[in-house]
């Protein structure tokens, strides 16, 4: 008899965490790899935030708290949303748990039964198909192409909608591509997902305030209130405040939701760290003017390496509109072989040569459902970026 469950058989590791993992221990045995597959900023934590979390400590706040967050954090959290997104929720309706995956996860297990589907669009960030096999659920996934510029359609939504549907999970800026819904185009769904009163929406808003060239950031409850009851609107400390390594992630939505993930979230790891949700009442409630420090590199990097890899031979990178990836094609680069004799098959294939000839970890895009393309993220120094694009270069050009 199988000792480990059915239900692990169906989900596989994080390629994003493998990609990384594999790049530091290349780097270990003395390989000069540049990765480029984590995601997450290469800036700090800001000072005021680090200043709260070692006050936090000093005043000896390091005991358990409530489930699913302290009533401060709570409050920022409805302040943030109202000041932000115009959304007003209380605090019985805000969830705080360890990290902004936790939170998606808690709302899966809290509501989705055998033979319940839920929407992704393709491309999406690695975890979420898992996240619903291991609930029990059946994701659904919608390719939105490049030629859509990585945005799925009204009508490819509505296509996707069945009886069975019960949750449409939606991303923007979105990891992988950094694409980004603006109200204009995100109306188109919210008017399908009015017609169809038993599915809910689940986004993803983690990377809202990483969005440049005037691009105005938009989440459903906002553009269409009409949602509002069946809505679960996600977010997180992470990204905008450098943040990662401290796993606060929130929610705001219906009540009952609400208290159905903290019974999930109290059976499981109970609350998040106490000491990080106080840095993250200050992050909230603090100043914001370091993001223009920030989205000001991301926007050089990103422009450089859009640049560099369009002038890659066999390459096609579009300019997303936020979040700090690329999500380029490599369409011209299947059928050749590389300098080593790797046949390019797959965007796996072009991305497992690349790393072993040129020493570069990037993500290959069937990791995030859609091929054949792979994920850089420039989240890190300008030399290393423009170094890690030249070797692409020079591997492309020499495929053959």
């Amino acid at each position: 008899m199988a000792f480990l469950s059915d239900t692990l058989a169906r989900v596989k590791p994080s390629p994003t965490i493998a990609v990384s993992n594999l790049a530091a221990e290349l780097k270990r045995q003395g390989r000069d790899v540049i990765g480029l597959g984590a995601g997450e900023p290469d800036f700090d934590t800001p000072e005021h935030i680090k200043d709260a979390a070692r006050a936090a400590i000093a005043a000896g706040k390091t005991k358990y708290t409530a489930v699913d967050g302290i009533p401060e954090l709570k409050d920022a959290i409805c302040r943030k949303f109202a000041r932000d997104n115009g959304l007003t929720y209380t605090p019985s309706q805000v969830s705080v748990s360890s990290g902004g995956k936790q939170v998606l996860f808690n709302a899966f297990v809290a509501t989705l039964n055998p033979g319940d589907e839920v929407i992704i669009p393709a491309p999406y960030w690695v975890s979420y198909p898992d996240m619903v096999k291991l609930a029990g659920g059946t994701p659904v996934i919608v390719e939105a192409g490049i030629e859509d510029g990585f945005r799925i359609t009204p009508e490819a939504l509505e296509a996707a909608i069945t009886p069975k549907t019960k949750w449409f999970i939606f991303n923007s800026p979105s990891n992988p591509t950094g694409a980004g819904y603006d109200a204009a185009a995100l109306k188109g769904l919210t008017d399908v997902l009015m017609r169809h009163d038993h599915v809910w929406v689940m986004t993803d808003d983690m990377y809202e305030h990483l969005v440049y060239d005037g691009f105005q950031f938009a989440t459903p409850a906002q553009v269409e209130p009409g949602l509002y009851d069946r809505t679960l609107t996600c977010n997180g400390v992470s990204k905008a405040f450098a943040m990662t390594g401290w796993r606060i992630g929130y929610a705001g939505g219906p009540e009952h939701l609400i208290t159905a993930m903290r019974k999930v979230q109290s059976q499981s790891t109970s609350n998040p760290c106490s000491i990080s949700q106080w840095a993250s009442v200050a992050a909230l409630d603090g100043p914001m003017d370091f993001l223009t420090e920030f989205n000001a590199a991301f926007v050089r990097r990103r422009n450089l390496v859009v640049e560099m890899l369009n002038a890659a031979e066999g390459i096609a990178c579009p300019v997303p509109e936020g979040a700090f990836y690329v999500y380029p094609s490599i369409a011209g680069c299947i059928g050749k072989t590389s300098k080593g004799g790797t046949k390019i098959d797959s965007d796996e294939a072009f991305c497992t040569a690349l790393l072993e000839e040129e020493g570069v970890a990037v993500v290959f895009g069937a990791a995030f459902g859609l091929s054949p393309n792979f994920r850089v993220s420039y989240a890190t120094s300008d030399a290393a970026l423009k170094d890690a694009c030249t070797r692409i270069q020079r591997f492309c050009a020499a495929l053959r």
